[in-house]
């Protein structure tokens, strides 16, 4: 495994699901690579579940402000760790069944976004118009996903109506939005820096003060609330999308 390479699991109130989470990426990161943020109120249900996880591994938010701060809090303490990291996001209540074929596609994204300055997210070909799931729509046009390789992402819809999601299917242009982003580090810092500096002026001092709870407690205080997708992957012009086979399901949403 790379010792670069390190996974965050934004683990929200779906508690069953984080273990199995965890014991996934074990596969593809480095044990002492992987942290959990999630809310202060979660803390012995993390510990809980992930007993050896090394205490600075476990980042507490102290209010939910969405995924782009909380990326913003274990971006900024990866980048004190290794600052030539690249970073796999993922939420934690996912179910996959095919775990062999989900190794494998996240390595080769991993292994892409090494070699490119983009911001990656995980697509998985839908099977079904479900409209519990959002979609990310690519440029490269009717049945891109059989082009087997990265495609440039052109549009993000969350949750359309189920009308809208046959609409979607029928193009063959559309993937769900599974919410995993693979990312290096120096590349999401410079994308927030842009695009949510009022984010990043929360965290203003992160290099010296990060592991000091006050000091996380006063930036979650004054921290917009926003999430990745709309806060970055909806502007940005280096989103691109990584095609998967695998089976998933998101319990958090679906």
């Amino acid at each position: 495994m790379n010792e670069k390479h390190f996974c965050v699991i934004m683990a929200g109130g779906n508690k069953p699901f984080l273990r199995p989470t965890y014991e996934r990426f074990l596969h593809i990161i480095p044990r002492e690579n992987i942290l959990v943020v999630t809310l202060e109120k979660y803390r012995s249900a993390a510990i809980a579940a992930i007993p050896e996880l090394p205490p600075e591994n476990l980042l507490l938010e102290p209010y939910k402000r969405g995924t782009a701060p909380c990326m913003a809090y274990a971006m900024y303490t990866i980048l004190q760790r290794c600052p030539d990291a690249v970073i796999v996001a993922t939420p934690s209540d996912h179910e996959i069944r095919d775990e062999q074929l989900f190794a494998e596609t996240l390595e080769q994204a991993v292994a892409y976004v090494e070699a490119n300055d983009v911001l990656m997210t995980v697509g998985v070909v839908p099977s079904t118009p479900d409209a519990a799931f959002g979609y990310v729509q690519v440029r490269e046009g009717k049945d891109a996903w059989k082009l087997r390789r990265p495609l440039q992402v052109k549009t993000f819809t969350e949750k359309p109506p189920t009308e809208l999601a046959k609409v979607f299917i029928k193009t063959g242009e559309f993937f769900w939005n599974t919410g995993i982003y693979i990312w290096r580090a120096v590349t999401i810092r410079r994308e927030m820096e842009f695009y949510l500096p009022d984010v990043v002026e929360m965290f203003s001092g992160w290099e010296t003060r990060l592991r000091d709870p006050e000091f996380i407690r006063r930036a979650y205080a004054e921290c917009p609330r926003i999430s990745l997708d709309y806060g970055i992957m909806e502007r940005t012009g280096r989103a691109w999308l990584y095609p998967a086979f695998f089976d998933w399901r998101d319990r958090g949403r679906g």
